[in-house]
């Protein structure tokens, strides 16, 4: 139910159709649906995230993402922010901040992408960056951090302070090589680039 108001926000905003909005939240709702059962059957916790405007964390998950927010106002989007926090650590003494902005020109074919956030030293780092999908908290654990679940199936674990994905990518013959000679090409005609 709250997927289907959150959809039907975001179909508020300019450019982006009630149409729309409802289709993504039929199709969300059926995924999630199966990504709920596949996360049970792990054991596993959802991770809730609703609008919670005024409170600490969404001035928090506000300041943590200012660019996108600015980047929806330049489009004339008043975009939805969506929070919701879990203990990552087995200790339960690592919370976590889970962030979604909503808004047209933010969220593509694959929906809208989380942010996940752990608190450390009285500040907030990114420790998971641009997610799509149900997120589920599961109780297996590598290091001193939980493990998650994206999207039924996409596990993520934590390895030298923060989240790495365990789906390995196919190698494609060439591709490798041929990124190398872009980046190269890039540095050379004094563009950043990042590795």
């Amino acid at each position: 139910m709250l997927a289907g108001l959150a959809m039907l926000a975001l179909g508020a905003a300019p450019g982006y159709s009630a149409m729309q909005a409802m289709a993504t939240t039929h199709k969300s709702s059926a995924h999630r649906g199966h990504a709920g059962k596949v996360a049970a059957q792990q054991g596993g916790a959802p991770v809730i995230m609703t609008s919670q405007p005024g409170s600490a964390l969404d001035k928090e998950a506000r300041k943590l993402n200012a660019d996108d927010l600015a980047s929806a106002a330049r489009h004339h989007e008043t975009p939805l922010v969506l929070i919701g926090s879990a203990p990552l650590s087995v200790s339960g003494k690592s919370m976590g901040l889970f962030v979604q902005v909503q808004s047209a020109s933010l969220c593509g074919s694959a929906g809208c992408s989380t942010d996940v956030y752990l608190q450390q030293k009285g500040g907030w780092t990114k420790v998971l960056d641009s997610v799509s999908g149900p997120i589920t908290l599961l109780p297996t654990t590598h290091g001193i951090m939980k493990d998650i679940l994206v999207d039924g199936s996409d596990r993520w674990i934590w390895k030298k302070g923060t989240y790495v994905d365990t789906l390995v990518a196919t190698d494609l013959p060439g591709f490798k090589t041929s990124i190398r000679r872009h980046q190269a090409a890039m540095k050379k005609s004094g563009h950043p680039v990042s590795e």
